[in-house]
């Protein structure tokens, strides 16, 4: 029984010894918690030139100048020279209306009905005449005629092209590309550009 009675004695002096030690545990932790936010905090105020410079020198320059590329990617218009070399079917009936003269190759027979008329009343005399015209012969020919024609001709040219980009489709592509950035470039540029105006934006959030 008198064991009992030390050891119900000693479970509170105990438990109190735990409660001081969390207790001053939580106490330290606070305090290095509050040192460590005060030295971060010393370091940004002291030493924030690095920061802004990176901001207004690098990363905002870089951000314009992408969609200054874009922007005049838009713009872009490709010229370049196509070389064409082809074939051309040509199918059309050309007239033809002209005076010439054929030259006979070999002797052409002819045969015609003719009537003789003799002289001094003395009547007339039906027959045939025969003759050949010579080999060489130049003959007045008058043509009027339609001549089918039917060909191929070569095609050989250079045909310069322009071509817009935002005509040619590109445009919307451009302006995702652009809106892509757009809210990267605007949240940073409304970041402050020194320490000076960061303090003065705090101040006034603060306000």
């Amino acid at each position: 029984m008198t064991v009992q009675t030390v050891e119900s004695e000693n479970k509170p002096k105990g438990r109190n010894t735990i409660g001081k030690l969390w207790n001053a545990f939580k106490n330290i932790a606070i305090i290095f918690s509050f040192i460590v936010n005060f030295v971060l905090v010393l370091v940004l105020l002291l030493s924030p030139g690095p920061v802004f410079m990176a901001k207004s020198q690098v990363a905002e320059p870089l951000l314009l100048n992408l969609d200054g590329a874009f922007a005049a990617l838009g713009r872009t218009v490709i010229r370049s020279t196509v070389y064409i070399t082809d074939t051309m079917p040509v199918v059309f009936d050309l007239p033809l209306a002209q005076n010439t003269q054929v030259v006979l190759v070999a002797p052409v027979p002819l045969q015609a009905p003719a009537t003789f008329v003799l002289p001094g009343g003395g009547g007339a005399i039906n027959g045939t005449v025969q003759l050949a015209l010579p080999q060489g012969m130049a003959l007045p020919v008058a043509l009027n005629l339609m001549v089918p024609v039917s060909t191929t001709v070569p095609v050989i040219m250079q045909v310069p092209v322009e071509i817009p980009l935002a005509e040619a489709g590109m445009a919307p592509a451009i302006e995702q590309l652009r809106g892509v950035f757009w809210p990267i470039t605007g949240a940073l540029q409304s970041l402050p550009d020194t320490p000076e105006e960061f303090i003065q934006q705090a101040t006034q959030s603060q306000k």
